[in-house]
């Protein structure tokens, strides 16, 4: 079977004919009367891909796969270009409906699409697990996200806005000497500045978070007055579906347009269209930086903004006055979770020479006990790789890295079961800068390096191209803050005695350098979604004008 090349969802942009024609010769998982849970949420054998306040879809049918079993579950119908122009229309058309609506009505809007997502919380997190390959509990998490998001922009929707800035009242420059002075008054103004949304905001999600991605973008962009369109990764376009057909219910239950909350799943084609269209006023990307790059130098040519969350390499360095009870965990949760498949996920840990054997010994230990299985089994701590394309870079990052000097303490085979699994991997000896060290890759790879000093162990969380998330480990609270300072981490995420994943939706998220820059969610991300004005009002009847020049 073959794959075609990565698309701007930074996945697979499309299956194989061989997956194809074995999905219409093999029963859908959601025939089976253990996955009926499905129609819950809507869902059927084939299902249509694009809603613009029309459900539709008239492009190739793409069959998706479950992770856990490499099984087919059911079918979607993808955009064709066409549909893509009636959907951007149509969005925009909806855009001068819904910026009109007052900001706190919008929040109540916002309000109800949380309050709906509750309602089908573990049916949907369930569908994230097996559409995805997560385990269970994580799945329900990141609907969670998705809720908390929406329930945190409820309340910004009553916050948002400008300040208003003194005016000059007075200015007095000598010009020369001998000259007389002048003086200029600007009484009777007032100088604020006005906060308006941007209009249409696309946004590509990754196959990695197929609910929360899109939750953090979404939520915040509707109470800023934007409407949304949506491309969910190729390989998880039923989670797209399903999340939508959510949001839309609540939308016509309030006489909404549908198109407020628009979906076209597609591959590169629809990416690249959206990158490209000078109507979608703001694209945020998720997903590779390869991609991520193509994505903002199409949007730069049209000189449209754009929002970028692409890798991370990220490092947990631990020092020798460390509370190692604390160190494992960490270790251990942020390396292995989600089968390492976070853009957060702990890659690279470096610990000091004095701690070294004794932390790499418990955090081996500790990965023998991670409970592998069925994503769905609230038992499973670990799932599968996302498709078998991972298990392949999985292999080839092993081999590269026993190539460079590295040795394997833990795991480094591919699983005799059904379905995307490999072993959680630790390997050692490899030197700080080795190329595979500075090589993000999607896997649950840990690569375990030995420093000696505090410039060092910085130094080396700062050479790799990603700046995402970073922590260390360490009670002295001196090399804390000169971490957080100007010359410490130069990530997005600078943790202290916490793992590098597991991020909180009250702060920005979002990384440096090749990460991308993009900031969302929290804190003052909503500034993102829209454009600043710098409004000066004159109330009174003179006009003062600037360096005292007058008019007779």
């Amino acid at each position: 079977h073959w794959r075609m090349s990565r698309g701007p969802s930074g996945t697979c942009v499309a299956r194989g004919l061989f997956y194809q024609q074995s999905a219409a010769m093999s029963t859908l998982l959601i025939n089976q009367p253990k996955y009926a849970w499905l129609k819950e949420l809507g869902l059927s054998e084939d299902n249509d891909g694009v809603y613009n306040g029309n459900w539709g879809g008239k492009g190739e049918v793409i069959t998706s796969y479950c992770p856990a079993n490499n099984e087919p579950i059911a079918r979607v119908r993808q955009a064709t270009m066409a549909e893509y122009e009636e959907t951007v229309q149509k969005s925009r058309d909806a855009w001068k409906v819904w910026a009109d609506i007052p900001a706190p009505k919008r929040g109540e809007i916002v309000r109800q699409i949380g309050d709906a997502l509750r309602k089908k919380i573990k049916v949907l997190g369930s569908l994230v697990s097996l559409e995805m390959g997560k385990i269970y509990v994580e799945g329900v998490g990141e609907v969670q996200e998705y809720v908390d998001v929406c329930d945190y922009a409820v309340g910004l929707s009553r916050m948002i806005g400008g300040p208003v800035l003194p005016s000059e009242s007075k200015s007095c420059c000598t010009l020369f000497k001998g000259l007389d002075s002048w003086q200029s008054h600007r009484p009777g103004h007032a100088l604020i500045e006005m906060w308006n949304p941007v209009g249409l905001v696309g946004i590509i999600t990754a196959f990695n978070f197929p609910v929360a991605v899109y939750g953090w973008n979404n939520a915040i962009a509707l109470i800023c007055g934007n409407v949304c369109l949506w491309k969910g990764a190729p390989t998880t376009p039923l989670t797209s579906v399903a999340v939508t057909k959510i949001v839309a219910q609540v939308l016509e239950q309030n006489n909404l347009p549908g198109a407020i909350c628009s979906m076209t799943c597609g591959g590169a084609d629809i990416g690249t269209a959206m990158s490209k269209d000078e109507r979608v006023d703001l694209v945020s990307f998720t997903g590779s930086t390869h991609v991520g790059k193509m994505v903002a130098m199409m949007v730069q040519e049209r000189f449209g903004r754009n929002l970028l969350e692409l890798g991370g390499n990220n490092a947990i360095i631990v020092f020798e006055d460390a509370d190692l009870n604390l160190v494992v965990p960490s270790a251990v949760f942020a390396s292995v979770g989600t089968a390492g498949q976070r853009c957060t996920t702990t890659r690279r840990l470096m610990l000091h020479g004095s701690i070294h054997d004794v932390v790499v010994e418990r955090v081996a230990k500790a990965y023998k006990q991670v409970r592998i299985g069925d994503p769905w089994d609230p038992s499973t701590m670990y799932g599968p790789l996302h498709t078998k394309q991972a298990v392949d870079q999985y292999l080839a990052a092993i081999e590269q890295a026993k190539q460079q000097g590295g040795t394997v303490v833990c795991g480094g085979k591919v699983m005799d079961r059904p379905g995307n699994y490999v072993e959680p991997t630790i390997i050692t000896g490899l030197a700080h800068d080795a190329p595979i060290v500075h090589t993000e890759t999607f896997v649950p790879i840990l690569y375990v390096l030995k420093f000696q000093t505090e410039e060092e162990a910085f130094a080396w969380n700062n050479e790799v191209k990603q700046g995402l998330s970073s922590s260390i480990f360490t009670k002295d609270m001196g090399r804390v803050f000169r971490w957080l300072g100007p010359k410490g981490s130069d990530c997005g995420i600078v943790n202290v005695n916490i793992p590098t994943s597991g991020a909180e939706i009250g702060g920005a998220f979002g990384g440096e350098k090749h990460t991308g820059g993009g900031r969302e969610s929290g804190s003052d991300s909503w500034k993102q979604y829209m454009r600043r004005s710098t409004c000066t009002i004159n109330y009174s009847k003179d006009l003062p004008l600037a360096q005292g020049i007058k008019f007779e």
